[in-house]
Order: structure tokens, then C-alpha cells, then sequence
């Protein structure tokens, strides 16, 4: 009991020193729950849509994929002929079946040509107004369509682009360009995730999506009281016989989920990845906390060694005010979680996905391990200091509080980092000598976690090395006082390598990412200058395929010499050793695609895949099946023939474009396809005659005026997207990143304040002798900005080596040009200066306010 409220004295007297470390562990519990809850909230948004949006029983074309998406590459959805529906009704235990047609391979636009899609990712789907959707929609404006000129919104996608009642739209569908006017918007009854959807009437809806009347994509069946969903499946089946996909609501609904579920886990981990880059940080902050308030109150610890206290005593006391700040850190990390949770929940309203605060779940498992979490953590951080704090004798109540630290623990802990560090280093440079990308990978994990723990390790080492080139380089220039800021960062190396090796960890993650997207886009732009002849590739954004009047367009487009057609066809392949490939693909294309495409070969000549019943492979696969020049190769087409093709190119698996592509030309693909059956285009390739490229790009924009599906881009343009592609996500997780480095900046405030209390005798007889408040904020200002480039030193070199070697195992696939973003890592190192200065205006602040006769008489 006695060491509780020690503990609890202790605990409250520093209470200000706490704070920030308090923070640390607030923010890492608040993000790992923020996550939680937001990633719950969203499984209980999506299982409730599917729920009350699944039919009892839903039946589908055999081909239909088992969350209900039925757009095939022919750009149409596969069909039930409408004698289906009269079929269902009149099985046992039915009460009523209605047909309904939909397809999310679609593009809506207003009558700007605008198109009306939501840009967070989610679908836009045209249908057909049915009873179904009835039960989840509420018409607040408007009737329902009736006829092909109507057309009926949700309210959600009209609210967004401003649509109003007889507003015109255009639906495009590989059958053509619809027009309607806005006739009713329809708001859901239960939350929307963010998907646009538009209705028409059923007819019209058959004849826009499929093309003609009398069939439907789906039944939506309902059974009659008492009929579970199960036996009602089994009836419906039963009197349909086989060809078609029978499920019950559940199963529609496991299938949704699971789809969601992928996406949510990725979202989840990652994000919890983050978290523990962040709780990594502060321990660091926390070690900080507990060795500084060890060290100052030495004299204090070893009066109550002398009065009779045990070494387990005095460490346990030190535990237990570990204990506290995490309890009271996770308990408040757990409600700016919950808080975190609802703004991300704002923040994907602002991109269209919509989720109410209704649907807000906090599982009981979420507090629970928020708050076991950051206890943990918070508590295995402070081990160490209190570890060193029940070393403490009973003699050290003669010394002066700060005594150094051992020096022969300095020596071991020197030596173990250098050994880690050089393990670390062997293992980087095993990654980068190796020529498989999977043992390649597992080294160059163990080479980061190595060096780093490394770096850690041999953090007080380093720092008194490089605290004095950077002093000399950065601080000279302020005279005495910069020299002092030097001498006060060197006085304890641990406490500085403490300091800066939390900042190092987000540097060197920002830094070895920023290495790696550089490359991927130098790389790939590279590979573009060297394999891509055609001057422009058309193709659209969302994946859709190219209609066949599109296709009309661009082919009398004036200033063309050439354009190829470039469809990709589902086979099963069956090869030399006998063995089946299933769930193979055909790139069939026009046989100028061998000089759009300028694919290395390893075998033969690309141009010779495109003559009749000829194909290539690629490397890889040729050697896994003992494919030679000259081998015969069955193919049996999806939905057509099965050919003999000859092999006559086998390209390289050094390519990033179409890597591991097999090509065939489009005549042999239609030998052996019928014209109905046959994919349609997913790009083109166009070239200008020459001296014509500024015009024909005119052109082609123009030709595809009235189709904004697709979108037309030069070389120049494709290299700004996959740039603007790759920059996107490396701006998302510089985001996520952030909040360690917030951590971080968190950790050099923490450990400047607690500096400054335990210089505040010594602060005190400098201002004595003259040192004035400017001059004492400025030298604690330059020691923070040294300790801010120390760390991001280290971090920014650690991650360009890490970087360098990811770099070494992307050359595996193609991606071969090493590339370091010079003015990124320059930007952060002199950001952290910055992030030096900031941290110290309170600390500063602190000291210049200090009564010089009261600092004097602290002891």
C-alpha cells in the first residue's frame, strides 16, 4: 500500500511531465481503436444493405458471378430468357417472382457530358424500377419512369451534381447511348454506401443494357409464409433444372460481404500497421520519460533506499506510475477513437460513400484491447528506467541527481549494435544479390528489422559522432551559444539517441517509400520510351470495354496511319507436357501491335505470333511446360472452338507493360469465336502520320466527344497518370505516417521540457552571468533542431539503403531504374529543422520565463 501511494504522489507531482507521454499513448490507442470501430461500423452499414436488399431467393445465369455482378467482357450481362419467371411461379412454396435487369458496366452522364459516377470507387448501376428496390427506396420528388424517355436518380448521386426534375441523362452501354429525363429521385431507406444508381422503366431498361426485350439478369423470388429460404431454394432449383445459379438471401449476402470484407481487411491491417508504427515511437518517448524523471529524482530513490526501501519496491513504484499513465492514456485514447471513427465516417461522406452515425459500432473487444494495448506498451516501456531505478543505492542520496550512466553498459550496448546493425546491413545486401523475388523479399525483411533495431541500439554511439558534424556544420555559426546547444545535445548521447531515433523511424519509412514509387515511375517510364511506339492509347478510366461505335469513331478519325485493336480473351490452354491451364487469357490484337508494343523476345519474332493459327508465350510459362518454337498448343476459346496454335515468339519476363502477356491475332481469335460471342476492345492504340501528332491528338479527342467513358492520352499524358497514380498512394501513406511523427515531434518537446527542469540550477547561473532570454531560447531552440537532424539523418540514410535494395528485388520484374528523389529527401531534412524549431517554442518559452534567484536555489 505504501508503494502505491508513492507511486501515486510520484504520479501526480509530475503529472505536467506526463502529459505528453500521456498524449503518445492517447493518440496510438485513439488510432488502433479509430480503426476498429470504423471498420465495424462499416461490415454493420454493408451487412444491413445486403440484407434488406437480397430477395428470399435471387436466380441468375449460370455465368453470373455470386455477388450479382453479371457484366461480361462483351461489355452486356449474361441473360435468363423471361419464360424463367412464369417457371418460378409456378414452383412450390413461391408467392411471387419479378424479373429485374441491371449492370454496373455503365457510364452516366448529364447533359454536359459530365459524368455522374462517384469518385470514391463505389459502382454506378442502371436497372429496372422494381419491388425490390421498393422496400428500400423512398421517391421524395417525381414519380417513377415510365417509358424510355424517364428516368428516376438517387437522391444521394442528385444532391451531388445538382440534378433536378427533367434534367437530361445519357446512359452508356456497350448497346449504345440512351437519353432520358430525370423524372423522379428516390432517397434510401437505409444507408448508402455510396453507390449511384439510376432506374428505368423495364423495357427500356432491357433494350438500353442488353440490347433487346423479354429477358432478364436476375429473378427476385419470394416465398410464401412458413417456406424457409432453403427449401424454397430447393424448389425453385428443382423446377428449373440446371443452366442457371440458385441463391438464397444469405448466400447473396456472404458473397456481398465477402467482397467488402477483402477490401475492409486490407483497409484494417494497414491501418493498424500504422498504429504500431506509431506506438513504436513512443516508447521511445516514454523510455525518455521515465529515464529523465529516474535520473533527476536519483537522490530522492536513494533516501528511501536508505530509509529501508527494497530494490523490487522502488521498481515496482516506477511500474506502477507506468501503469497509470497507460490507464489514463488508453481510457481517453479509447474515446478520441470512437471520435476518430466518426470524423473518418465525415471524411467519406466528403467522397460519396455515406455512413451514418445510426450504424456506429463499438464492439466490446475494442476497449478491451485499446486499453490492454496501450497498458502494455506504456508499461513495457518504462521497464528499463524502472529496472535502473532499483539499481540505485543508497549512497546515490550523497550525489548529485543526472549521475551518468554506466559505462560499461554504454560499451555493451555499443557492441551489440554493431553487430545487429552489420546483420542488418549482410541481410540488405543478400536481398539485393539475390535472383528470387520471394527469398529475396524474407531477406530484406530481416535486413530492415535488423538495422533498424540496430540503429536504435547504437543510437547514443552515433550521436556523439554526428551531433558534432552537424554542430559544426549547422550550430558554429551562433558562437557560444550554438556551441552550447552542441555540448547540452552531447552531455547525454542516450537521451539524444532516444530522441532521434524516434524520428528516424517515420523518416526512413518516408524515405524508402519515396525511393521505391520514384523508381516504379522511372522505371516504367523507361519502359514506355523503350516498347511503346503508338502515339496515343484510348482506353476508359473504370475498366469498361469499348463500344462498337466508339470503335467506329476512332478508326475515321482523320491523320491516323494506324490503329490496332487489342481484346483480351478467356482460355484454357493445353500444352506440350499434357498438362491443362485453366482460367488463362489471349491478348488478341491487330498485328501492328508488334510495333506498338516493342516486347523483348527471347525466342523468334513478336510480328510472326500475329499470322494464322499462330500465338507467343512467355518465358516463364514456355520453360514451366516445355514450350520450344514450333510447339503445338490447344486452345480452347470461352464460348467458341478449340484451335491448334503454333507457338512462334517467346517474349521476355524482363517487360513491365503486358508483362506475361500471350498474344494472338484478332483474325485467328475470330475463326474460332463467333462474331456474338467475341470480347469487345479494352484499348486501342493509335499512331499519326508524320508530322501529324498535335493534330490527330485534336482529332481523337473529338471523334470521342460524345463518349466520356473513354479517355484519350499521348505518351506524355500516360506517364503524368501512372506518376499521379503512384504519388496518390504515396501521399495517403505519408498521411498515415504522419501521426508517428506527430509522436515523434511529441517525444523532442517532452525531452527538451524534462531538460530544461533538470538544467534549471545550471539555466539559472547562466542568466546569472549574463546569458539573456533570447540567447537561452535560442540555444535550446538550436538543441532541438540539431537532435531533429541527427534523427532525420539517420532515418532519411536508413530508408534511401532500404529504398535502394527494394529497388534491386522490383528489377526482378522489370523495374530496373534506380531513381532517388533528391528533392523530396532534401524538403524533409530541411523540414525537420523546422520540426526542431517548432518543438521547442514551449520548452524555450519555459526557460527564458525562469526567476534566475529561484532557479539558483534549486537543487
Amino acid at each position: 500500500m505504501t508503494v502505491l501511494k508513492t507511486s501515486l504522489r510520484n504520479f501526480l507531482a509530475h503529472k505536467g511531465r506526463m502529459a505528453l507521454s500521456a498524449i503518445a499513448v492517447l493518440l496510438s490507442v485513439a488510432f488502433v481503436c479509430g480503426t476498429l470501430v470504423f471498420t465495424d461500423t462499416m461490415n454493420t452499414t454493408f451487412d444491413k444493405l445486403f440484407q434488406v436488399t437480397s430477395s428470399d431467393v435471387t436466380v441468375s445465369a449460370k455465368g453470373a458471378s455470386d455477388t450479382g455482378e453479371t457484366t461480361s467482357d462483351t461489355g452486356k450481362p449474361p441473360v435468363l430468357p423471361g419464360a424463367v419467371v412464369g417457371t418460378i411461379e409456378r414452383a412450390p412454396g413461391v408467392k411471387s417472382a419479378e424479373g429485374t435487369v441491371f449492370s454496373t458496366s455503365v457510364t452516366v452522364v448529364d447533359g454536359d457530358k459530365e459524368r455522374l459516377s462517384p469518385t470514391s470507387g463505389a459502382p454506378t448501376i442502371v436497372g429496372n424500377w422494381n419491388a425490390n428496390d421498393a422496400r428500400t427506396m423512398k421517391i421524395t420528388a417525381g414519380a417513377a419512369p415510365k417509358g424510355s424517355g424517364q428516368i428516376m436518380v438517387d437522391a444521394d448521386t442528385a444532391k451531388k451534381h445538382h440534378l433536378k426534375l427533367g434534367d437530361d441523362i445519357g446512359v452508356i452501354t456497350a448497346v449504345g447511348t440512351h437519353h432520358a429525363r430525370v423524372s423522379g429521385i428516390a432517397a434510401f431507406t437505409v444507408t448508402n454506401p455510396g453507390a449511384a444508381i439510376f432506374y428505368l422503366d423495364t423495357k427500356t431498361a432491357q433494350q438500353a443494357l442488353v440490347g433487346r426485350t423479354g429477358v432478364f439478369t436476375n429473378v427476385n423470388v419470394t416465398a410464401d409464409q412458413g417456406v424457409t429460404d432453403a427449401r424454397l431454394k430447393r424448389d425453385v432449383s428443382t423446377a428449373l433444372g440446371t443452366g442457371y445459379q440458385v441463391q438464397t438471401a444469405k448466400e447473396v449476402a456472404d458473397a456481398n460481404q465477402q467482397d467488402v470484407k477483402s477490401f475492409l481487411d486490407v483497409m484494417r491491417y494497414a491501418m493498424l500497421g500504422f498504429a504500431g508504427i506509431a506506438f513504436l515511437v513512443g516508447i521511445f518517448l516514454i523510455i525518455n520519460t521515465f529515464s529523465m524523471l529516474v535520473a533527476q529524482r536519483t537522490r530522492e530513490i536513494g533516501l528511501m533506499r536508505a530509509i529501508g526501501s527494497s530494490r523490487r519496491q522502488v521498481n515496482r513504484s516506477v511500474l506502477i506510475e507506468a501503469l497509470l499513465l497507460g490507464v489514463v492514456g488508453s481510457v481517453l485514447g479509447v474515446g478520441a477513437g470512437v471520435g476518430i471513427a466518426v470524423g473518418l465516417m465525415k471524411l467519406m461522406g466528403q467522397i460519396g460513400m455515406h455512413l451514418s452515425t445510426d450504424d456506429l459500432t463499438v464492439a466490446w473487444t475494442t476497449p478491451v484491447a485499446g486499453v490492454v494495448l496501450g497498458v502494455v506498451v506504456t508499461v513495457l516501456a518504462a521497464y528499463l528506467p524502472a529496472r535502473r531505478a532499483g539499481k540505485i543505492s543508497p549512497m546515490a542520496a550523497l550525489r548529485d541527481a543526472g549521475a551518468p550512466a554506466d559505462a560499461r553498459a554504454g560499451v555493451i550496448r555499443a557492441v551489440i549494435g554493431l553487430v545487429l546493425t552489420g546483420a542488418g546491413a549482410a541481410s540488405l545486401a543478400a536481398a539485393a544479390a539475390d535472383d528470387h523475388a520471394t527469398t529475396g523479399s524474407a531477406w530484406l525483411g530481416l535486413g530492415i528489422v535488423l538495422s533498424l533495431i540496430g540503429f536504435v541500439v547504437i543510437g547514443p554511439l552515433l550521436a556523439s559522432g554526428v551531433v558534432r558534424v552537424l554542430g559544426a556544420v549547422v550550430l558554429r555559426v551562433f558562437g557560444p551559444v550554438g556551441r552550447m546547444a552542441e555540448r547540452n545535445a552531447l552531455r547525454n548521447p542516450r537521451r539524444t539517441g532516444a530522441t532521434g531515433a524516434a524520428l528516424m523511424i517515420g523518416l526512413a519509412l518516408v524515405a524508402c517509400l519515396s525511393v521505391v514509387g520514384s523508381s516504379m515511375v522511372a522505371s516504367a517510364t523507361d519502359q514506355l520510351d523503350k516498347t511503346v511506339g503508338a502515339d496515343f492509347i484510348v482506353q476508359s478510366d473504370n475498366g469498361s470495354v469499348i463500344t462498337p461505335q466508339a470503335v467506329d469513331a476512332l478508326k475515321s478519325t482523320p491523320g491516323l496511319e494506324r490503329v490496332t485493336e487489342y481484346k483480351v480473351l478467356p482460355v484454357s490452354l493445353t500444352t506440350p507436357d499434357g498438362k491443362v491451364s485453366r482460367n488463362e487469357t489471349l491478348n488478341a490484337a491487330d498485328p501492328g501491335y508488334a510495333e506498338d508494343l516493342r516486347t523483348k523476345t527471347v525466342q523468334g519474332d513478336l510480328a510472326d505470333a500475329y499470322g494464322a493459327d499462330s500465338m507467343s508465350v512467355f518465358a516463364t510459362f514456355a520453360k514451366d511446360h516445355g514450350i520450344e518454337l514450333g510447339s503445338q498448343v490447344d486452345v480452347a476459346f470461352k464460348d467458341g472452338r478449340t484451335a491448334e496454335l503454333t507457338v512462334r515468339a517467346i517474349t521476355s519476363d524482363e517487360v513491365v507493360v503486358d508483362k506475361g502477356a500471350m498474344y494472338v491475332s484478332i483474325a485467328t481469335a475470330k475463326k474460332y469465336v463467333p462474331a456474338d460471342k467475341m470480347p469487345l476492345d479494352v484499348l486501342f492504340f493509335a499512331t499519326a502520320k508524320e508530322g501529324q501528332q498535335d493534330a490527330a491528338y485534336k482529332a481523337l479527342k473529338a471523334s470521342l466527344h460524345d463518349y466520356p467513358q473513354y479517355t484519350v492520352r499521348d505518351q506524355t499524358d500516360y506517364k503524368q497518370a501512372l506518376k499521379d497514380q503512384i504519388g496518390q498512394l504515396l501521399n495517403l501513406i505519408y498521411g498515415l505516417l504522419a501521426l508517428a511523427i506527430i509522436v515523434a515531434v511529441l517525444g523532442v518537446v517532452n525531452t527538451l521540457a524534462l531538460s530544461v527542469v533538470e538544467r534549471t540550477r545550471e539555466i539559472g547561473l547562466m542568466r546569472a552571468i549574463g546569458l539573456s532570454r533570447r540567447q537561452l531560447r535560442r540555444m535550446i531552440r538550436l538543441e532541438s533542431v540539431v537532435i531533429a537532424l541527427f534523427g532525420a539523418l539517420l532515418g532519411l540514410g536508413l530508408g534511401m539503403g532500404w529504398g535502394a535494395t527494394a529497388q534491386k528485388l522490383l528489377a526482378l520484374q522489370g523495374l530496373k531504374v534506380l531513381d532517388i528523389p533528391w528533392p523530396t529527401i532534401i524538403t524533409v531534412f530541411i523540414a525537420s529543422a523546422f520540426v526542431g524549431l517548432f518543438a521547442a517554442l514551449i520548452p524555450a518559452f519555459r526557460a527564458g520565463r525562469m526567476n534566475v534567484l529561484s532557479a539558483i536555489a534549486t537543487e
